[in-house]
């Protein structure tokens, strides 16, 4: 299998300080509860790429440790940088902005909005580093060299932030159908595509009287051998009193892959719930067989969204990631045909299995979008027996 090119851009290790006190206090101008960690926060966004990321900003002094976290990652496919990095026949660069607001200390009721204090602009570079990573910053950055608000704090003079650019080929597979309709699946690779996987989708309980126990999905190789599956371990049921599934209930699936000698071994759990406050919102929660959490996040029910699991926990020049960008699923909503696309990076495919395994997964919460649904609300046909 021959992977899709993808460009990874990463920021983080952000932090301000003040050259005019080692350490904040009451007689700094920056207010003591500026000391949190929410008192400054950063808009970041790639231009001309409109998705902008939100990150906090902690405040520090000179003894403190620069913070070792990842604020955000952007993600382009090959496709995606010639977009962006060609328009009507002209080469651009990208850049990276970076704006940093203080939010205000009163005591007030009023509102009050932010203040802007900088914006910060790195050229991004590119073909370059399209083929090997490279650190394009790390370092400090000297508030008042920017544009920033001359009303705003002048304690706070210093900016931390590392920039980081690296190739992260990935895998791509698409389902050429909803899960429940048994579909095959698709190695994608530019406009190039392969069927690697078939996937069955069956009730484990024929005699099972409720809709939302009991699915699972089968993902098998082209020799029609099963490589991977999941299936539903813990019934979506409705909370008391409510037609929906709650996060104090939720439903869960187990993820599991041959073990070599004939039997299966668990390789993670998937556990989704309909979030209260959100009517919209399909919460998720997925752990390794060890029992870690690896991702946790909601997803639009109505409008779809992204399953991922990232562990980057920091941005080093050194390069060291953890395991980095391990895998996500474009899961659509109730308002579109669902043909769902997963990537899976390179690094964490050595077999068929590994692959497979991240399919059933995928499968597994696109089916979980239907599985919190209104228990008021009638399932497809493909989903009740």
């Amino acid at each position: 299998m021959d992977p899709c090119h993808f460009l990874r851009i990463l920021v983080g290790n952000l932090a301000i300080k003040s050259t005019l006190s080692s350490k904040p206090s009451s007689s700094s101008k920056v207010h003591t509860s500026t000391s949190s960690s929410s008192s400054f926060f950063a808009h970041i966004k790639i231009n001309p790429h409109s998705q902008r990321h939100v990150a906090t900003v902690p405040l520090i002094s000179d003894e403190d440790p620069t913070p070792h976290s990842l604020a955000s990652s952007f993600d382009f496919t090959k496709p995606q940088i010639d977009q962006l990095i060609n328009t009507n026949g002209r080469t651009r660069n990208l850049r990276l902005n970076i704006s940093l607001y203080r939010n205000p200390t009163t005591s007030s009721c009023a509102p009050r909005k932010p203040t802007l204090l900088a914006n910060i602009t790195v050229p991004i570079h590119l073909p370059l580093q399209e083929s090997r990573a490279c650190i394009l910053h790390n370092g400090w950055v000297a508030l008042d060299d920017q544009h920033h608000n001359k009303k705003a704090n002048s304690a706070a003079q210093l900016l931390h932030f590392t920039l980081r650019v690296e190739p992260d080929p990935r895998f791509v597979f698409r389902f050429d159908g909803e899960p429940e309709c048994s579909p095959q699946v698709f190695q994608v690779r530019g406009e190039m595509k392969q069927p690697v996987f078939t996937c069955k989708f069956s009730f484990r309980d024929k005699n099972n009287q409720t809709q939302r126990k009991g699915w699972s999905i089968t993902v098998h190789d082209l020799s029609g051998s099963p490589v991977a599956a999941a299936s539903i371990v813990t019934p979506f049921v409705p909370s008391p009193g409510s037609n929906r599934v709650c996060k104090s209930n939720p439903g869960a699936w187990l993820i599991i892959r041959p073990d070599g000698d004939g039997t299966w071994k668990p390789w993670g759990r998937l556990e989704a719930w309909r979030e209260p406050n959100h009517s919209n919102a399909v919460g998720y929660r997925f752990e390794d067989a060890d029992r870690v959490t690896l991702a946790s996040s909601t997803i639009s029910s109505h409008h779809g969204g992204k399953f991922t699991i990232d562990v980057t926990s920091g941005v080093t020049p050194r390069g060291s990631r953890d395991k980095g960008f391990v895998m996500s699923a474009k899961v659509e909503g109730s308002r579109k045909c669902s043909k769902t696309e997963v990537e899976v990076g390179v690094e964490h495919v050595s077999c068929t299995e590994d692959a497979a395994a991240f399919v059933a997964l995928a499968g597994a919460m696109e089916l979980s979008m239907d599985a919190c649904k209104s228990f008021i609300r009638k399932l497809p046909k493909e989903l009740r027996q």
